[in-house]
């Protein structure tokens, strides 16, 4: 592997992503010519092209991943969209995508719509994520929240949010919201583990391009926000991280399970047809996954553990 991803954390904001904004349709195409060092390497070269799309949070490890694979297969054209978990299931819906990239598990009303078009797939894990809130680096009265905190500072009742309500001694300040936008799988989760289905906060501006969310935050020294745990390490010097009942988000307590409920995998769905008629789709899911592990780690999320990889190469070995 390149050094040059383990730099990405800092240049994640800025490139992370050329795969497109999330929430945007714009997509990234990388191919790039075999450098001296690689064409020595025992590769057996193919052609053809590859298409996804879908969650922001997974998209810089598939940033990374599609950056080293146009290393190894450089006649391989691999397009990834950018449109939020949800935004990505409709596209592999419509069987324009061969993998769709997810921080959510599929929902039954999507398998439905993939049974009705005729789409068989398979679901892979790839990594670890930890929802992060954050706040702005001039909040001095936050340091840690109770769900209970975080379930009445974001469900919506009518009233205007002040930091005040969730505790006497902090500022009189109307709370000001970030959230990731309805497409996205990272709100469906907060709002099913955070809100119990309830309605989120309706002041709060919505996106699904995490780095505008990353914007409002450091903007505004009321402000509130959250996201994938890889995009609060890349702005880590402009944000203030905020413990969930005592734990703060980190690569130890993601992977262990003690920052719960706000630990969570992040998906893979592949077409099952893909994979056993385009040899580019299943040579880049083969590579996918046995990098997946060391690139989630390298833009800041937690690896599985190596058997879930294996177990993953071994389900993409039958689909063949």
């Amino acid at each position: 592997m390149k050094n040059w991803k383990y730099l990405l954390m800092t240049t994640m904001v800025g490139s992370a992503l050329a795969l497109g904004a999330c929430g945007n349709d714009s997509n990234t195409t990388t191919e790039k010519p075999l450098t001296e060092e690689q064409s020595t390497d025992k590769v057996v070269p193919i052609e053809g092209k590859v298409a996804g799309d879908g969650s922001s949070t997974v998209a810089p490890i598939m940033e990374a991943i599609v950056e080293e694979y146009a290393g190894v297969q450089n006649k391989v054209q691999v397009t990834v969209g950018v449109s939020g978990t949800g935004g990505g299931f409709e596209k592999f819906i419509a069987g324009s995508t061969d993998f769709s990239n997810a921080s959510r598990p599929v929902k039954d009303e999507e398998k439905e719509k993939l049974a009705a078009a005729g789409i068989d797939f398979t679901e892979f894990k790839i990594a670890y994520d930890g929802i992060s809130l954050v706040v702005n680096k001039d909040n001095d009265w936050v340091d840690s929240l109770t769900m209970e905190d975080l379930q009445k500072m974001w469900t919506e009742d009518g009233t205007k949010k002040k930091w005040s309500d969730i505790n006497p001694k902090w500022p009189n300040e109307e709370i000001v919201f970030y959230s990731p936008g309805t497409d996205s799988g990272t709100y469906d989760y907060f709002d099913e583990v955070v809100l119990k289905k309830a309605d989120l906060v309706k002041a709060a501006t919505l996106s699904e391009d995490d780095n505008v969310l990353v914007q409002g935050v450091q903007g505004d020294k009321n402000a509130i926000g959250y996201f994938g745990y890889a995009y609060y390490l890349a702005n880590k010097d402009n944000l203030k991280v905020v413990k969930v009942g005592g734990v703060e988000p980190s690569n130890a307590t993601i992977e262990s399970g003690e920052y719960a409920p706000l630990s969570r995998p992040l998906f893979v769905y592949a077409k099952n047809s893909a994979i056993k008629d385009n040899a580019a789709a299943y040579d880049f899911m083969k590579y996918t996954l046995e990098n997946a592990g060391e690139m989630s780690e390298a833009v800041g999320y937690v690896k599985l553990p190596e058997a879930d990889y294996t177990k993953g190469l071994a389900d993409l070995e039958a689909l063949k």
